[in-house]
């Protein structure tokens, strides 16, 4: 998998000049966004950011997820101009640094940034590439490769028109809050809070829904539980909707790898084909996990077809069916197929350990 680079985010044609020298004396290569949006698509990858002061408050009006190492480049201050402040802690960056006078501080980021890949908690989504294609199952399996290893794992069903992971991981008889009680929450929340009274799976919290129709989960409060439970855990397992919609490009935008799901047969890969662009817009970090995948249709045809990075294949196992009627927790046992994927999915999306803090100038 390419290695992130680190991100600038600025419209400023003068500014991005002055970035890019700094990044070429730092012997660095990285990503430009011209816009807030743009930005957040990249956000959650980027081993460090730099947020110009053109986009500032529109970047803090999006309320990206923390980033241990996102920070601010502005000018000199202006005597009547507005001060970055306020707009550079609503965006949540760790530092603000003034050029020219913080250039040599500046490079040596993006040097270090370079070299090694600090980051947050690793969000990974599944998503289906066809309705059906087993991203929920997935997702479940992954969250307990998680509980396997050590880590401590959330499981967030970010999904209103699938099974609920409650039933996918025989647990809906489980009481704890559920998303009804969150569709209105926003801003910060706290993860030991809230993952202290959802239902648990094997020591996993999971926000999932109430049993019945549900709504779309509103942008802000996806983003409040995903930012809590990004900084208060390990791993943050979502299984994301492929319906287009406010909470479906939040979820996309909040993750450091989105695995599509899409089973090894035409109709499957020619579904995903119109749905991956949609993807791309709003994520850089796209993978393909291909279930049941063989000599009629390899995983390696169904990647290039699709023009993703093949993160793996899922076998097929006439077992699961029967497993999952009978409300057993999906990848629980760890000699099946399902189990076995999912540790090696595990070990891929894993990012390496963060790296001491950009601390505010």
């Amino acid at each position: 998998m390419e290695r992130p680079r680190p991100l600038l985010a600025t419209d400023d044609p003068e500014l991005l000049d002055d970035l890019l020298r700094l990044a070429a004396a730092a012997s660095v290569e990285v990503d430009v966004a011209a816009s807030a949006g743009a930005a957040l698509r990249d956000w959650a990858r980027a081993p460090l950011v730099v947020v110009g002061g053109d986009l500032l408050a529109a970047v803090a009006e999006l309320e990206p997820p923390p980033h241990p190492h996102a920070l601010a480049a502005v000018g000199p201050p202006a005597p009547d101009g507005p001060a970055p402040e306020p707009d550079a802690l609503r965006a949540g960056v760790r530092a603000l640094l003034r050029l020219p006078g913080d250039e040599a501080r500046l490079t040596d980021l993006l040097a270090d940034a370079g070299r090694e890949r600090p980051g947050p908690c690793p969000v990974v989504a599944a998503v289906g590439g066809r309705g059906g294609a087993g991203a929920s199952v997935l997702a479940a399996a992954l969250a307990m490769a998680g509980v396997r290893a050590g880590l401590r794992t959330a499981l967030v069903d970010a999904d209103p028109l699938g099974p609920g992971l409650d039933l996918v991981c025989g647990a809906d008889g489980l009481g704890g809050t559920r998303w009804g009680d969150l569709l209105a929450r926003e801003g910060r929340m706290s993860w030991p809070a809230l993952s202290g009274v959802l239902p648990r799976v094997r020591g996993c919290p999971v926000v999932t829904w109430d049993s019945g129709p549900a709504e779309e989960v509103p942008a802000p409060a996806l983003r409040a539980v995903l930012g809590a439970a990004a900084l208060g855990g390990d791993l943050v397992v979502v299984d994301a909707p492929r319906a287009p919609g406010p909470g479906a490009v939040e979820a996309l935008r909040r993750c450091t790898s989105v695995l599509v799901v899409v089973p090894a047969d035409f109709c499957s890969v020619m579904a995903a084909h119109r749905l991956v662009p949609r993807l791309r817009a709003h994520s850089s970090a796209l993978r393909l996990v291909t279930r049941g995948a063989g000599p009629g249709l390899s995983g390696e045809t169904v990647a290039t077809t699709l023009g993703l990075e093949s993160a793996g294949n899922v076998p097929e196992d006439p077992r699961l069916k029967r497993a999952l009627d009978r409300g057993e927790l999906p990848g629980a046992d760890r000699a099946s197929p399902l189990a076995r994927a999912a540790d090696r999915l595990l070990e891929s999306v894993r990012t390496p350990g963060p790296a001491p803090a950009v601390e505010p100038s």
